[in-house]
């Protein structure tokens, strides 16, 4: 077993893993998380790719609903996701923010908003997130 925070454990697994994310913030009320820009999250012309905010905009949704569900019981899982790219970026360091929307016993919908370091918006998304009973 860990001595790491549940979060961590989850976050240090898989895509967030191999594209940098780092959750800096996590209540029920908001996530944070940041992700470099460079060459595992930009496309073939040098700018961050809109997969890669996608990829982080899902991520702190995702933990954002996990904190606030039974673990025991249940999981979250992304059933929706969209997102508008509204500035480019080229290097440095991209923030997300998720803020729950609806919480609910059956889905959560949450808010994202990804800025640069001079807190420019680069992406805003909305996730929605299924809360399903885990399998036995």
């Amino acid at each position: 077993m860990s001595s790491e925070p549940w979060h961590q454990n989850l976050a240090a697994r898989g895509m967030a893993t191999a594209i940098g994310i780092e959750i800096t913030e996590l209540t029920c009320e908001r996530v944070i998380a940041t992700m470099p820009v460079d060459d595992r999250t930009r496309q073939p012309f040098g700018i961050l790719h809109g997969g890669a905010s996608m990829a982080l905009a899902e991520t702190v949704a995702s933990i954002g609903a996990t904190a606030c569900i039974d673990r025991e019981q249940f999981v979250a899982v992304g059933q929706e996701i969209n997102g508008n790219h509204l500035r480019s970026k080229s290097n440095g360091v991209v923030t997300a923010t998720a803020t729950p929307i609806h919480v609910g016993r059956r889905s959560h919908v949450w808010s994202i908003e990804i800025v640069d370091e001079e807190k420019n918006l680069i992406c805003i998304a909305r996730c929605t997130m299924a809360i399903v009973p885990k399998k036995s």
